[in-house]
């Protein structure tokens, strides 16, 4: 399973997370948790904006040869509902993109690949905003 947060991390990841699965010969569930940014924005915002996100890593992917399904999840703990897709869906990894958040941010929004981290009974593959590299 890769797990997106955004169209920017779905860019991102495409083509070190395709290089990933054809070696691994595997197929991709693509998941992003929609969910509102603030008090002001609408579901259909959020629906909108998780929409390009999946659409954008799974084309992507399919374009690179790779199988990939994408999911649009909505929930209030996104932790919870990535790990259990990954246990629903009997996904053997975790792929996430780092956003690369400071600490204060991860304070008042949660930290969700450390959740992840704490709470997987799967391996979990963190790859920082800033690599440029393949995996």
């Amino acid at each position: 399973m890769v797990a997106v947060s955004s169209p920017w991390a779905s860019q991102k990841l495409a083509e070190p997370i395709a290089d990933l699965i054809r070696r691994l010969d595997a197929e991709a569930v693509v998941a992003h948790v929609a969910q509102l940014q603030d008090d002001d924005e609408h579901e259909s915002d959020a629906k909108q904006r998780g929409e390009q996100t999946l659409t954008t890593l799974v084309q992507n992917l399919r374009e690179a040869g790779v199988e990939a399904e994408g999911l649009m999840l909505f929930a209030d703990d996104v932790a919870k509902a990535i790990l259990n897709t990954a246990k629903a869906r009997d996904c053997s990894m975790i792929a996430l993109g780092l956003t690369g958040k400071g600490i204060f941010k991860r304070l008042i929004a949660g930290d969700v690949p450390s959740d992840i981290i704490r709470l997987a009974d799967l391996p979990v593959l963190l790859i920082p905003a800033n690599w440029t590299g393949m995996i």
